[in-house]
């Protein structure tokens, strides 16, 4: 590993601190670096608030900040040029005159897209691009499908028996364990938005929020055309937004949105809106028919199953058809998690 693959690399585990936190904005970290000593670290916290240059800036000691113009500052994705909510970060990296920068993925968002490094050679500072630039994308899967293909980070999610179905008799059951439970929650938690049809919604009165973890309830995503779900069920509480996509209403009430779309071509009219909304990934949680959805039309990114070996139903909800090959698998005690990559899309 060179130094600079070493430098990213520290970028990029900061940069995960914030997983969950940034939306919209992308996950980014940074380090600054003079005669292979670390004088200066930092990450995007959340949106609005300083981003990881600043950051990563603002935490040099003042003893070491006439070191900055002969410093390396290191950052796992180009440095902003537009103003948002904060100034430029590519402004102050050429104000202050670093020696060197170097970036681990380019951002492809309209605003940045080459704009960044643009600037910082134009003002003479040597500037190194693409190190680790495939663990820097996979860092950003979300916002860069999110910018690139015009629709949010696509995770399919469902638990099944070992001979295949959801649950028992068409009736709710615990299929796996309380391990797996935490492994959703915080899986909820590092993701924008969880959507779930009209008959899980009925069936299993789900809240779909992070109760045995701490971290931020995602949106809530619920496709149910004729209205049928009952106002008082859990999806309609008031701890998260809930979008409810609809072929009835457009409306607005507190923390509800209904949004009206037709039945046919409905997942495209979903992710359309949801890209509007500057949703950039939602874990798909079902039920079948919802799932089968996405993975007839190859709309996916990932997909997780948690499968029970040991227990066998006989009679209920059949899984989806799904003949994709698993990435890896790991065990939460007596529960297989299977993990797959829609290598497709690559």
């Amino acid at each position: 590993m060179t130094n600079d693959e070493f430098y990213i690399k520290r970028c990029i585990e900061l940069a995960e601190k914030a997983l969950g936190q940034t939306y919209p904005n992308p996950l980014v970290g940074s380090v600054i670096v003079h005669h292979d000593r670390i004088i200066g670290e930092g990450f995007h916290k959340k949106a609005g608030e300083p981003h990881a240059e600043i950051n990563a800036i603002n935490s040099v000691k003042d003893e070491d900040k006439h070191l900055i113009p002969e410093s390396t500052i290191y950052v796992s994705l180009e440095p902003c040029a537009h103003f948002g909510k904060t100034p430029p970060c590519v402004l102050k990296i050429v104000e202050l005159g670093f020696k060197k920068v170097v970036i681990g993925a380019m951002d492809s968002h309209d605003k940045v897209n080459g704009k960044g490094k643009k600037i910082i050679s134009d003002a003479g500072i040597e500037v190194v691009s693409g190190i680790l630039e495939d663990d820097c994308r996979e860092l950003n899967k979300r916002f860069f499908t999110y910018h690139e293909k015009k629709r949010p980070y696509i995770i399919l999610k469902w638990a099944q028996s070992a001979d295949g179905f959801m649950d028992k008799d068409f009736k709710p059951i615990q299929i796996s364990n309380s391990l797996s439970k935490q492994f959703v929650h915080q899986m909820r938690s590092e993701e924008h938005a969880i959507l779930v049809g009209k008959n899980t919604a009925l069936h299993d009165n789900p809240g779909l929020t992070v109760r045995e973890i701490e971290g931020r309830n995602p949106s809530r995503i619920l496709i149910d055309f004729n209205l049928e779900v009952p106002n008082d069920f859990k999806i309609y509480n008031n701890e998260a937004d809930t979008l409810i996509f609809n072929s009835i209403k457009d409306s607005e009430e507190n923390h509800l949105k209904f949004i009206k779309i037709e039945k046919e071509n409905s997942v495209n009219q979903i992710l359309e809106k949801l890209y509007e909304l500057q949703i950039q990934s939602v874990i798909v949680e079902g039920g079948r028919f919802t799932l089968q959805q996405f993975i007839d039309q190859d709309i996916w990114d990932e997909a997780i199953i948690f499968k029970n070996p040991d227990l066998h139903l006989e009679n209920g909800t059949k899984a989806p058809d799904f003949d994709s090959i698993p990435q890896k698998i790991e065990n939460l005690r007596d529960t297989e998690v299977l993990f797959f990559k829609n290598r497709g899309l690559d």
